[in-house]
């Protein structure tokens, strides 16, 4: 048995360190937290001191009584989990759980998994901090008591199975309050004017002129004064300017730049950052800081000299302006700055480059610019047209890396022909571009992140699982509307004749930005109004300050819950009382046929349409199509939902008609439904449409063969080609010519897939219905029913007997009785 025990949270961290220690330390890993709150009960004695109680999993037991019998046998137990608060309870969880003894109990943290900075920790270890504990606490607790207490509210008042929660639901408010603006925006056509222009060398460039017109008719009037004009330049102006590197990256600026450039959501660029962490390639990925160390900033300097020369580098320092940063962690950055690139999976690699470029840059030089500003005039007319250029004279950092942005449409300066002032131009052609105004954008991943960093909301760690969270609740979705064609009008003055033309583009388009759904719109109004507290962006920023208050060890983590609580469960049952239910009824006006009142609300299934008022017992009912939302539905849209369902005949002897339902438009074939592909009017499909649709399902559903007297057939899913055999779906690679299988290659197929399955099977309990199998990611999986229990990496499947087993299906499945309440577990951390 070793000396030592190093216990971590991941194993792959695990494997990484036990590279850089002897064989007297033995490294295992807690899969992440071993405790937690109770998932079926609120789990904290709001009435003796908001103690938590936490347990542990049933999933982690077999772990948990594995590591106690490690840490009894070892000299010295090391913490060595994640420098964040979330690290700094893990350790604390795992030195209560595994009740380890203070006198050979060593906290060791590092930000980074190399062998250096593992020795330099072990050389250094400190007691748990717990003032960090307790920031953590108190963040978990807080949040719990918003998402128990908010929650049934929802389900009362607006629809059951809604959650709500501090900072998700703020960032909803964001959202809808975004989406307001661009509804509730008009737009505005103008003018603008941009020609180009010949100097005497004949070399051409733009210009443009820095007003717009309000009208076609000012447009034409100024182009009518450009026939037989002359051009000069009346003014020159060039002066040198810089462009200075952005900082390294913190975790926020990593996802908004991961975003922008490798159209990574913000939960793939954390879960691949995270494995370059624990792969010993960057720093820890978790930090609000943008300071680098003496070592990273010397290692740069060298790097920087070697590749590139001594005249690129220019050693910087960075002052972080994150309200509570840590300035003690450093910046996201590789842990060898020689290492250009890694050999590794590709979307890892393309990550570490982005880590690689941005910290050199961030230690180079200055880049140096030449601008160039031309002012043209002509003899017709007091408008001065403008040009603007730009040289580079010397690359400095970009010739590693340029920051992306968030701006659309962002014009890129380009070079200017030599000019002087007085040089008679030739004008080739002016234009007048009719322009609309544009709402604000949408939010794309990136853009919130750097809002609620802004704003103070949420921390590091937050980001990331708050978007997951609101896009999987359905309160926010992204955008695939491609957008709609609008006309537009250009005038074009050429050899003193003016053209004009319509054209058009495509505008609107909401493509892959964060879109509030009705339902989601529905819950942030209901939360605004009545927990406008909860709901406040300063509020919201201000009890971020308090986590770092506590974490700093000047502010009771207790106290900050008691002065919360105290308003907010008051609240909470006060509108649980007095609030009315809220549906997002909107009354759209009058049915001309019936005379009854139309109206748009949340229904069971989702945002429906109403002729008829509560009372009536004629009222009908139709399902808004996906594209339409309550908000800006009109009553001539909404009227004709009625006419579905439309009958299109019959049809081989089956009634043909097409529908809208909560899935969305589709025909109904008899028995059969068929979905309508996507952007497809339902009003719009005739009879022969209808009937394609139908011979296509058919001729998709018939089989193509059999394999022991069961029909197979196939298909294409949203993981590719399959078939279909006696309800199993088998995937059909580009070894198989899909088109023309082969009953051979159906018969291949089911075998490989049968002998597959059987291969998962770890315990089969025919007897008793229950079944355990090998699931994804080398995880396993308990079957009974519609039961299904997910195992941790940490438990070895093939060691549970079926005792083990039931008790874990009978912890799973609800019980049938209320459980008598457990004394609360130690809660506040206190130093020993």
């Amino acid at each position: 048995m070793a000396k030592n025990l190093v216990i971590v949270e991941s194993p792959a961290k695990a494997k990484t360190i036990e590279k850089f220690l002897g064989k007297d330390f033995q490294v295992e890993s807690s899969y992440g937290h071993i405790a937690d709150l109770p998932s079926k009960e609120i789990g904290v004695d709001v009435e003796n001191g908001f103690r938590p109680k936490y347990e542990v999993s049933a999933d982690k037991r077999t772990l948990v009584k594995k590591l106690r019998d490690l840490s009894k046998s070892a000299d010295t137990v090391w913490l060595a989990s994640d420098e964040d608060r979330e690290g700094e309870a893990i350790a604390w969880h795992l030195a209560e759980e595994l009740k380890l003894d203070n006198a050979k109990t060593k906290r060791i943290v590092f930000h980074e998994i190399t062998k250096t900075a593992i020795q330099k920790a072990i050389e250094n270890p400190r007691s748990i901090n717990y003032n960090l504990v307790n920031a953590q606490q108190a963040r978990r607790v807080l949040d719990r008591l918003v998402g128990y207490e908010l929650s049934p509210v929802l389900w009362k008042k607006v629809k059951s199975g809604l959650s709500a929660g501090r900072v998700q639901s703020v960032s909803v408010r964001l959202i809808v309050e975004r989406e307001r603006e661009i509804q509730n925006f008009k737009s505005e056509a103008t003018y603008s004017v941009s020609a180009e222009f010949a100097n005497e060398a004949g070399k051409t460039f733009k210009a443009k002129l820095p007003k717009n017109f309000s009208t076609k008719e000012q447009a034409q009037d100024f182009l009518n004064q450009n026939i037989g004009t002359i051009y000069k330049v009346s003014d020159l102006e060039t002066k040198p300017a810089k462009k200075s590197a952005a900082a390294p990256f913190t975790t926020s600026t990593l996802q908004q730049e991961a975003a922008r450039k490798l159209y990574f959501p913000v939960g793939v660029t954390m879960m691949l950052a995270q494995r370059l962490y624990e792969a010993g390639l960057i720093t820890y990925m978790r930090t609000d800081s943008v300071n680098l160390s003496q070592e990273a900033m010397l290692a740069a300097e060298a790097e920087i000299i070697n590749s590139y020369g001594k005249e690129y580098s220019k050693p910087r320092n960075y002052a972080t302006k994150s309200k509570g940063a840590q300035e003690a962690h450093e910046a996201i950055r590789p842990t060898d700055m020689t290492r250009h690139s890694v050999n590794i999976d590709r979307d890892q690699a393309r990550l570490y480059d982005l880590i690689w470029k941005r910290t050199l840059a961030s230690q180079m030089s200055d880049a140096e610019l030449e601008r160039t500003n031309v002012k043209i005039e002509a003899n017709s007319h007091k408008e001065t047209f403008t040009a603007s250029g730009e040289v580079l004279k010397f690359e400095g950092f970009l010739k590693v890396y340029l920051e992306g942005n968030d701006e659309e449409d962002v014009e890129q300066e380009g070079m200017l022909p030599a000019l002087r002032v007085n040089e008679k131009l030739i004008n080739n052609y002016i234009t007048a571009t009719e322009r609309f105004s544009r709402p604000p954008a949408r939010y794309t991943e990136a853009s919130l992140v750097k809002k609620l960093e802004e704003l103070g909301i949420g921390r590091p760690s937050t980001y990331a699982p708050t978007i997951s969270t609101i896009i999987s609740r359905n309160y926010v979705e992204k955008g695939s509307f491609e957008g709609q064609e609008r006309k537009y009008h250009q005038l074009t003055l050429k050899a003193s004749n003016i053209t004009a033309q319509e054209l058009t583009e495509v505008t609107g388009s909401d493509k892959g930005k964060l879109v509030p759904t009705d339902i989601g719109m529905i819950v942030n109004d209901f939360l605004v109004n009545h927990f406008e507290t909860i709901l406040d962006y300063n509020f919201t920023a201000k009890v971020e300050q308090d986590f770092d208050e506590i974490a700093s060890g000047n502010e009771d983590w207790t106290k900050m819950m008691e002065d919360f609580y105290s308003h907010f469960h008051p609240t909470v049952k006060d509108v649980e009382k007095n609030a009315d239910r809220e549906s997002g009824e909107r009354i759209l006006g009058t049915d001309p046929k019936t005379g009854k009142p139309v109206s748009v609300r949340l229904g069971k299934f989702g945002p429906m349409a109403q002729i008829g008022d509560a009372e009536d017992d004629e009222k009908q009912f139709a399902s808004l199509l996906p594209e339409q939302n309550i908000g800006t539905i009109t009553l001539d849209e909404a009227l004709v939902l009625f006419q579905l369902p439309k009958s299109l005949g019959v049809y081989k002897g089956e009634e043909l008609e097409v529908n809208n339902g909560r899935f969305g438009p589709y025909v109904r074939f008899g028995k059969t439904f068929i979905s309508l592909p996507k952007g497809e009017d339902p009003l719009d499909v005739t009879p022969e449409r209808a009937k394609q649709l139908v011979e296509e399902k058919l001729q998709a559903d018939a089989p193509i063969g059999t394999y022991k007297n069961e029909p197979v057939q196939k298909g294409v899913g949203r993981f590719g080609p399959f078939i279909k055999w006696n309800g199993m779906f088998i995937n059909v690679n580009k070894k198989y010519n899909f088109d023309a299988l082969s009953q051979a290659d159906i018969a291949e197929l089911i075998e490989d897939k049968l002998k597959k399955e059987s291969e998962k099977v770890i315990h089969n309990w025919e007897e008793e219905g229950i079944k355990v199998e090998k699931a994804r990611w080398g995880r396993s999986v308990i079957l009974k029913g519609k039961i299904k229990i997910e195992l941790g990496k940490e438990v070895d499947a093939a060691k549970l007997t079926l005792d083990r087993v039931k008790e874990m299906i009978a912890e799973k499945a609800p019980a049938k009785k209320t459980a008598k309440k457990a004394a609360p577990k130690k809660a506040t951390a206190k130093k020993k």
